[in-house]
């Protein structure tokens, strides 16, 4: 803990409000997306601009403190709260301007992705993110980011422009292309492991209403539509998006009531094709294997960006695991069948997200994401709702994920790790982790910021 000089010191330079434990506001602001996640630091400071942010910087750096940066607080593992620590809470810094002549949009880091979707969809206009619009900007954009326009759009990563950056020593730069190159390469799927992103440059692209909803199949179908769906998907048009779940079937409309409760497999679709081609489209797929219920139709997409939020809100106690995977061969596919059927509450999920068509147009080593040769990112997910389920969903996830890890590629999506270890986290990086050791040197070589899926500065530092 901080001398009480060294506090007020901070408090009367915080534009923002200090919070500490005891204080209104203070328990649920250490919160975070996963309700498994109960932490406690000693000072949560809500910054309410980029000196704020420089002022937390410093006072975990001369204090000795363990610091936290939090964005919209959805991490699984909650690496955003630190025990005994400072959390940056950037919340407040939710500024947004759409720029349409120029297709970008520059974001705050307390910004979500459904602020995002909302304020470009006004213009027709989109970027690269993920499923729940309620997911903060900064954490996402810095594991990689994918979603339904990744087929056709790429990485939320290879969408950045550019990003300010406050660094261990306090500074604030600009990286981009041009300018601090090898920080902007590592910022792009490197995680929060080089500084705090306060402003996000985004590309967006031409986005307006897109047709989107889900496939169902009854489990005994399941085999033969993933054995469809790893032919079909890969060679569809990019324009066509669709990923692959095993859930359980809300007793909730558009669901018709003979399906509540039942497991099934599903595909969400989003096609940004003229909406008559859709049909002659996924005809392959449907007449192989015909569904047992659609409600696919037209959208905006900010719509599509938040069917997911109500079926998961802040709370919920998650565990998940996940990895890259190139191909789904039949055993592989047998045991996804098999565990899928075993899962323990009706929230929980497994997830193909499709990694491939713009994806691989990037070269591996060109961003620090390096899965470029994957065609999904797989995500097994116990979810529950009471704390008394925790042992059953974590149990599920981490067997289905040691069934299904030798099929892999051998690392995970950095956005679906838990606290795993260094080998995970060395996997995760696979060609690109030396290379980020030596930025992680540069900028961070005492490795301040190694709350995270940390990259010990090569040479020295201390793992997190």
């Amino acid at each position: 803990m901080p001398d009480a000089a060294a506090i007020n010191d901070f408090d009367q330079r915080l534009h923002g409000d200090l919070l500490r434990p005891g204080d209104a506001g203070f328990e649920a602001a250490r919160r975070v997306y996963n309700g498994m996640i109960d932490r406690h630091p000693a000072l949560i400071a809500r910054c309410a601009d980029q000196a704020d942010v420089a002022a937390c910087v410093q006072l975990a750096r001369d204090q000795g403190l363990p610091l936290g940066i939090r964005g919209g607080g959805h991490n699984g593992a909650g690496l955003a709260v630190v025990d005994d620590g400072l959390v940056a809470d950037l919340s407040s810094m939710d500024d947004l301007a759409v720029h349409p002549a120029e297709h970008s949009v520059r974001v705050g880091p307390g910004c979500t992705w459904g602020d995002v979707d909302r304020a470009c969809g006004e213009h027709r206009l989109a970027t690269v993110s993920g499923v729940i619009s309620t997911t903060g900007v900064p954490g996402l954009t810095l594991g990689g980011g994918h979603g339904y326009l990744s087929r056709r759009f790429g990485l939320t990563v290879d969408n950045l422009l550019e990003a300010e950056v406050v660094l261990a020593d306090g500074r604030t730069l600009t990286a981009s292309p041009d300018a601090h190159p090898d920080l902007f390469w590592a910022l792009r799927g490197g995680g929060g492991n080089f500084g705090v992103v306060t402003s996000f440059l985004f590309q967006l692209h031409k986005v307006g209403e897109v047709q989107a909803g889900p496939s169902f199949w009854h489990m005994q179908d399941a085999e033969a539509v993933l054995r469809r769906y790893r032919a079909f998907l890969p060679a569809a048009p990019e324009a066509l998006y669709g990923f692959f779940a095993f859930m359980t079937v809300p007793p909730a409309k558009p669901f018709p009531a003979a399906l509540h409760g039942q497991q099934v497999c599903s595909i969400m679709w989003c096609w940004l094709g003229d909406p008559d081609d859709l049909d002659a489209e996924l005809a392959p797929l449907r007449d192989a294997v015909p569904p047992a219920f659609e409600h696919i139709g037209p959208m905006p997409y900010p719509t599509l960006q938040s069917l997911f939020d109500g079926f998961y809100p802040p709370g919920l106690r998650w565990h998940w695991k996940g990895d890259f995977v190139r191909e789904l061969p039949d055993e592989a596919i047998a045991l996804h069948t098999e565990h899928a059927r075993r899962m323990p509450t009706p929230l929980s999920t497994m997830h193909l997200y499709p990694v491939d068509g713009a994806v691989h147009r990037v070269a591996p080593d060109a961003t620090a994401f390096g899965y470029r040769d994957c065609l999904w990112s797989s995500m097994i997910a116990g979810v529950a709702e009471r704390p008394e389920d925790d042992a059953a969903i974590r149990d599920w996830a981490r067997g289905y994920w040691a069934a299904l890890h030798p099929y892999s590629a051998g690392g995970a999506y950095l956005n679906f790790m838990e606290a795993e270890g260094q080998d995970r986290v060395r996997a995760a990086f696979r060609d690109n982790y030396d290379r980020l050791a030596a930025v992680k040197a540069t900028y961070d070589p005492d490795n301040l910021f190694r709350h995270n899926q940390n990259i010990p500065p090569a040479g020295g530092g201390t793992a997190g």
